[in-house]
């Protein structure tokens, strides 16, 4: 193995360890996390006992005239009967205002339906309890929801006449209803004035749009003080939940700013410091995602996550969220909320700036190489209707037949460096004790005489570093390879398990066998060998062996959990690779033709640059004031 695979090398392991160092908490970080998750679940706690209490007193509230109907009919006269009713009547009307005559009834469920979802509306509190993806299920087979029916709370909050109230504490009517829309009412004791919501699906997409209306009420409601609220679980739908939770995240775009998102490892809370054009609970290959034109306000909006100590849960997630709303405008609001996949080109297609970050791609170029390169490929190639094993196949020989012109430069420079290695040692050798500016004079000027560019094989290794992290970032985000079977994976964008283990092997191997990692390591091997047989012994790096060991094992726990997909593309990468240096050097690569144009290079003279010329003067005036 030459210096420039080497660096190549060790440029790639820093990338990814680096990435992981970065993104994985400290223990002062672990313990912060570990006390801010414990103080938001008591705080949890407590508002969910308060919300419990709030709940039986106004149940039992309610029942007053339940209970007066354990009383014998004969101890209580027509006169007390109706004082017990006018005092209950009063109690609903202090606590509601005109919205008493919503503050009971009996919930009941609607459902609403288009090709890709299913929604049940409960009247109690107009409120989406269950959400359900048509198209997809569980890694158990069971339906796919967005979240726990019964995990948290959804509210719009408003004041009127001085009271504060819900839309969880009121009852609505169903006005109309049809396959995939609902509009839903909460009277008052006015017929004119009302609150309306309605929801709507889009027949093609997964959007369903939120309207919420105070209809006759404009002057007393107060559209600045309307606070919509949303709290869910989420369901852990995949195969190995600690993969899944690295993926569940809030993720928020400012109107003015990037796509930015709350921590993948611990719980946060964070105030909105700018009009949020969206706000987007991630879970895994799924989002929902709530999307205000207007935009929610900085001004009191909050947004929350929490990870779930729970084999069935992932993360609670909470946004509070305020609206961009003047005195004199309708106290109103609109929304749409995508309930869908996390698919890169059905996000794109909503047309929502930055919707499609909600996809960690990679950063700068390797996101970059992933939407203009990686994905219009493996779309391509998705329409053929091949399995997906075959679909990385062809994708990885592609991508290796554009990179072949680099692969081809680097073994050129390989043979560059092999045939002026006798060279090279006659000038270790004559200034092995001596000046080190020296040593380094000559080598250049060997390199300037027979024209060769000592970094041109590090360069196009370099530049085929985006490709390989890009793939490192897309296999698994895919959700096209989501319990897409190959082989023995039984999904290829979660691990590939031939041996499940009695016991977990530490530093983050786990408790099975990857054979498609297994695989990809000791293809890393072998190619590394065969490499480094080809390649002149480079003098001052003896840990060149070790690392030919080290690197595919390292890879070998670091690769292990994750998406088979990937160590599968490593492994093809590899094979692939050993077979083009084999073709190239065999049938492309003449080192006796390298030589002899080297020596020509050598023998004819050549005009120093006027680096080289810098350096020489350097040297002189050294080399004077020694004297």
């Amino acid at each position: 193995m030459d210096r420039n695979s080497v660096v190549g090398i060790i440029l790639i392991v820093a990338i990814l360890f680096g990435y992981t160092l970065y993104t994985m908490p400290s223990e002062e970080e672990r313990a912060r996390f570990q006390r801010e998750t414990d103080s938001l679940a008591l705080v949890a706690a407590e508002r969910l006992a308060a919300e419990a209490e709030t709940k039986r007193e106004a149940e039992a509230t309610e029942a007053i005239p339940e209970q007066s109907a354990i009383i014998p009919d004969t101890a209580l006269s027509p006169a007390d009967q109706a004082l017990i009713d006018s005092l209950q009547t009063a109690q609903r009307a202090r606590r509601f205002g005109p919205f008493t005559p919503a503050s009971t009834g009996k919930a009941t469920d609607v459902t609403i339906t288009n090709k890709h979802l299913t929604v049940t509306i409960s009247t109690h509190g107009a409120r989406p309890t269950v959400m359900l993806l048509k198209e997809y299920r569980t890694y158990a087979q069971t339906p796919l929801l967005l979240a726990d029916p019964d995990s948290g709370n959804y509210e719009l909050k408003f004041i009127v006449g001085g009271s504060d109230l819900s839309t969880r504490d009121l009852y609505f009517d169903v006005e109309d209803v049809q396959e995939d829309a609902v509009q839903l009412i909460a009277r008052t004791s006015d017929p004119a004035r009302s609150l309306r919501i309605s929801y709507r699906l889009d027949s093609a997409t997964y959007f369903m749009h939120a309207n919420m209306e105070f209809v006759g009420m404009q002057g007393e409601v107060d559209p600045r003080n309307l606070l919509f609220r949303w709290e869910i679980a989420g369901f852990s739908n995949e195969k190995h939940q600690p993969s899944e939770l690295q993926k569940c995240g809030v993720y928020y775009k400012y109107f003015n700013d990037d796509r930015n998102y709350l921590s993948e490892t611990g719980a946060e809370q964070k105030k909105l410091e700018g009009r949020t054009n969206w706000v987007a609970f991630k879970q895994g290959f799924f989002t929902l995602a709530m999307v205000s034109e207007e935009g929610f306000s900085s001004n009191g909006s909050e947004i929350a996550i929490t990870p779930l100590d729970s084999p069935t849960h992932t993360k609670h997630y909470e946004a509070k969220l305020l609206f961009e709303k003047g005195r004199d405008a309708a106290p109103s609001l609109a929304m749409r909320y995508y309930l869908g996949p996390n698919h890169y080109g059905t996000l794109r297609r909503t047309e929502i700036a930055d919707f499609d970050r909600i996809m960690d791609l990679g950063w700068g170029i390797f996101g970059w190489m992933n939407q203009w390169l990686v994905i219009p490929i493996f779309n391509w190639l998705d329409g053929w209707g091949w399995n997906y094993g075959i679909i990385i196949l062809v994708l990885t020989v592609v991508i290796k037949l554009l990179l072949m012109p680099l692969t081809y430069k680097n073994l050129v420079a390989s043979a560059k460096m092999r045939v002026l290695k006798p060279e090279m040692d006659v000038i270790n050798e004559k200034h092995k004790d001596g000046d080190a500016l020296k040593k380094q004079q000559a080598t250049m000027e060997l390199y300037r005489k027979a024209g060769v560019n000592p970094a041109s094989g590090c360069v196009p290794m370099l530049i085929q570093l985006p490709v390989l992290y890009a793939m490192f970032r897309f296999f698994p985000a895919s959700i096209e390879l989501r319990q897409e079977k190959f082989l023995w994976a039984d999904d290829l964008s979660s691990y590939d398990s031939v041996l499940d283990l009695p016991f977990t092997v530490p530093f983050g191997y786990g408790d099975h066998v990857s054979l498609f990692t297994l695989l990809m390591a000791a293809s890393t091997i072998v190619y590394s060998l065969i490499n480094q047989k080809q390649m002149p012994t480079q003098q001052g790096m003896p840990s060149m062996k070790l690392l030919i060991w080290l690197f595919p094992i390292m890879m070998l726990f670091f690769l292990n959990n994750f998406s088979a997909g990937l160590s599968y593309y490593y492994l093809l990468a590899n094979l692939i690779s050993i077979a083009q240096m084999t073709v190239l050097k065999s049938w492309f690569v003449d080192e006796d033709k390298i030589r002899l144009q080297l020596e020509k290079n050598m023998r004819t003279p050549k005009k120093k640059s006027r680096w080289q010329q810098r350096l020489d003067d350097l040297q002189k005036q050294q080399q004077g004031r020694k004297r």
